[in-house]
């Protein structure tokens, strides 16, 4: 066997698509869907953790998100503060660092004092980092880091990719390896534009809240299929070449 072919990804992403399809299919409202996605992100920190995988983030709000009905919107930010009361605890013990990524400056106070307190209580903890995109994009993530360069007085000749890379919004993690949408759709809907450069891509029809680790040990198997060059090619295609 190869190392690809026993290779655990050390940072997989997910957009977790599909909760309001999931809720329709059994005549309930969208919320009830995406409280079955909160449970499902649950079960996927476990399988995580199990995998040996480090780092595990999550698309849970679009900087577009906003533009959807309004009582949805309410409903989310309430499902988010009623997720952090409920399993904040249970995240600590399981050993997990929460760090959410994104503009906060949209959301309420009580949020983000409520993130602060998630952000602080686990900053010790290293079996996973669960970085929580809220309000995130992946343009404004591009937009804030050239921001920042310039605010910390980076000359245009001084800067490159890495330079910039020190500044987007998750620096301290690695690029995902592994790309997963959930839902049956085929895009990444401004994700991680920056840092999925080299990501390997899943696309799974699975509704999120029907995704479990059957579904994540499939994504995976994928990933060890694949033939990661990262734009180089293998020696001996070269010497074919």
């Amino acid at each position: 066997m190869t190392d690809q072919s026993k290779a655990v990804p050390r940072h997989v992403a997910i957009v977790m698509d599909g909760n309001g399809r999931w809720a329709k299919k059994r005549f309930l409202p969208r919320f009830f869907g995406h409280k079955q996605g909160v449970d499902a992100l649950v079960r996927i920190v476990q399988a995580c953790i199990d995998r040996n995988i480090e780092h595990l983030t999550v698309f849970a709000f679009s900087s577009e998100n906003w533009k959807r009905p309004s009582d949805e919107v309410s409903g989310l930010m309430g499902l988010v503060l009623a997720a952090v009361s409920r399993y904040l605890a249970r995240m600590g013990a399981m050993g997990v660092r929460i760090r959410i990524v994104g503009d906060r400056d949209a959301v309420s106070e009580k949020l983000r004092n409520a993130w602060n307190e998630a952000e602080s209580s686990t900053r010790h903890n290293c079996k996973l980092t669960l970085n929580v995109a809220f309000n995130y994009g992946g343009r404004w993530d591009i937009v804030q880091a050239a921001r920042a360069a310039m605010q910390a007085g980076v000359k245009p000749e001084e800067l490159s990719e890495a330079k910039l890379a020190e500044f987007m919004a998750m620096s301290y993690a690695p690029d995902p390896d592994l790309f997963i949408r959930t839902g049956g759709e085929v895009r990444i809907s401004n994700f991680l534009l920056w840092q999925a450069a080299y990501s390997e891509f899943v696309f799974s029809d699975c509704l999120w809240p029907d995704f479990g680790e059957a579904q994540l040990d499939a994504a995976i198997a994928a990933f060890r299929e694949r033939d990661r060059r990262f734009g180089g090619v293998k020696a001996d295609a070269a010497l074919e070449a």
